[in-house]
């Protein structure tokens, strides 16, 4: 479902987290198809790319997107458990408010279909006019998850982003 204001197409970057992919060691299959994903429902995606795995690299990112004013910045990868997996706690660096309710969507999507579903930490927040969503890294379970928002996330940003009444009644 597009969003709510399909004359003002929101712009949207896609950030895949992953040591191996950062060096080109593993193609990126999660980020192309969030891309497709969010381009399939009227976003702009203005940007994609790929960084290492820690709070760091995510973290200065996700700031760099928010200093473009970039709308929607979706991270896939680096929910899990490992050591490794610190894109929950990047997010939580750069966010200045929460937004748990698209989370436990993604959760309660994830657990229908497996009950390894509560192990995805992933997290959403809002910085300035940016909203961050973190996905897991498998394509499939990325494109899963962001398809049991997509439409709420639409809603939320044109809310965010001062849309009209109009605007941000159409979810």
């Amino acid at each position: 479902m597009p969003h709510a204001c399909p004359d003002a197409p929101f712009t949207a970057a896609v950030l895949t987290v992953s040591d191996r992919g950062s060096r080109g060691e593993r193609p990126d299959g999660s980020g192309p198809a969030v891309a497709d994903l969010l381009a399939e429902n009227g976003f702009s995606v203005v940007d994609r790319a790929i960084v290492p795995d820690g709070v760091e690299p995510v973290a200065a990112a996700l700031r760099g997107y928010v200093a473009r004013d970039v709308a929607l910045v979706v991270t896939t990868g680096g929910t899990g458990f490992s050591p490794r997996d610190l894109t929950p706690e990047a997010t939580l660096q750069v966010a200045e408010r929460l937004c748990p309710g698209i989370p436990e969507a993604m959760r309660a999507v994830s657990l229908a279909k497996t009950p390894h579903g509560c192990l995805s930490r992933e997290v959403s927040g809002i910085c300035g006019r940016t909203l961050i969503v973190n996905v897991p890294g498998s394509p499939r379970a990325a494109v899963e998850n962001l398809s049991a928002v997509v439409g709420a996330v639409s809603h939320g940003l044109a809310m965010l982003r001062g849309g009209t009444a109009d605007c941000a009644a159409g979810a």
